[in-house]
């Protein structure tokens, strides 16, 4: 049995829920070679099977939101693979299509199996949202410049990027557009003014060291941008150290007075020149109990963050 499902907006008020964790290393553990320089965004071509079947792990271990594939999947990173803007414009709207499938195909398998344990007629899926991946320039590079910001780009020349691929992406119908791993507080400027107008809801989601910005603004000026912004429903960070999300929470929260959001790395670090992780993870769910009273409600991992520390995580929010 389904019922509408509530903005998630909405259901923010009611509560914490659940993200999921790192697609790509989802999809390595699944045997996918993501060696390109499109990353996960190259099997929305080649294998979407693969994609689905990622998203659909991350929803049984108890994410309510699934994040799509379209972090690195750009107009111009397609077109250097020889796609075409109609196509890329497709492959956009297929993320959102892969994760939409999984979430209703999860959700439904939870109810029925619940129903079926306990002899009833039948339960109400539980809801999954939809948050569609918007990355920041710098992913299109596949350089790490993510990782730095100051592309020596300007606001208005960083908007007519993020432009054409928010309008595909928000025609899809997401639930959400996660403008996330932002490095550069005016390169959220700009992603800022890309979405304005185009109908869905946004969060702002920084990467960040200490409490700053990759680029090196503080965090309450970046914060900041979203404060009076209605069409933001949550701001915070992802794809950084644990222990720098712990103050970067509690900053998000006083300055915007807004849901945060919060998922960061497995602790581990990126070295951009290997393309390969190193040192040791320190992602833990115990902090998860300090977020949520600093203010996160929506919580989960990045990278190396897989569907087993998201089950051990869905627990912790459940149980808070």
């Amino acid at each position: 049995m389904s019922v509408p499902r509530p903005s998630l907006a909405a259901a923010l008020e009611g509560g914490a829920l659940v993200l999921d964790g790192g697609l790509s290393n989802q999809l390595e553990a699944q045997g996918c070679d993501l060696s390109d320089e499109l990353w996960s965004a190259r099997l929305l071509a080649d294998d979407p099977g693969q994609i689905e079947a990622a998203h659909t792990a991350y929803a049984r271990a108890g994410a309510r939101v699934l994040i799509t594939s379209s972090y690195q999947a750009t107009y111009e990173g397609f077109a250097r693979r020889g796609i075409g803007r109609e196509e890329a414009a497709a492959l956009l709207r297929r993320s959102v299509e892969l994760a939409r499938t999984a979430a209703g195909g999860a959700a439904e398998g939870v109810a029925g199996g619940a129903a079926e344990a306990s002899g009833a007629g039948g339960r109400a899926a539980a809801p999954v949202w939809v948050a569609a991946s918007v990355g920041p320039y710098g992913a299109m590079l596949a350089d790490g410049s993510e990782y730095r910001g100051r592309y020596g780009l300007s606001v208005d020349e960083l908007e007519r990027f993020h432009r054409p691929r928010i309008e595909a992406l928000a025609g899809a119908g997401p639930d959400v557009l996660a403008l996330e791993t932002v490095p550069d507080a005016d390169e959220a400027a700009a992603m800022l003014r890309a979405v304005e107008g185009c109908g869905v809801p946004v969060w702002l989601s920084y990467s960040i060291a200490g409490e700053a910005t990759r680029a090196g603004q503080a965090l309450r000026d970046a914060f900041a941008l979203a404060a009076g912004n209605d069409q933001v429903i949550a701001v915070g960070v992802n794809c950084c150290e644990p222990g720098d999300a712990d103050r970067a929470v509690e900053i998000a929260a006083d300055t915007t007075g807004k849901p945060v959001v919060v998922y960061p790395n497995s602790g581990e670090e990126w070295d951009a020149e290997a393309r390969s992780w190193r040192g040791r993870a320190t992602f833990d769910p115990a902090r998860v109990k300090a977020w949520q009273d600093a203010g996160a409600r929506l919580i989960g991992g990045c990278c190396r963050v897989g569907p087993g520390r998201i089950a051990e995580l869905a627990a912790v929010v459940t149980n808070h």
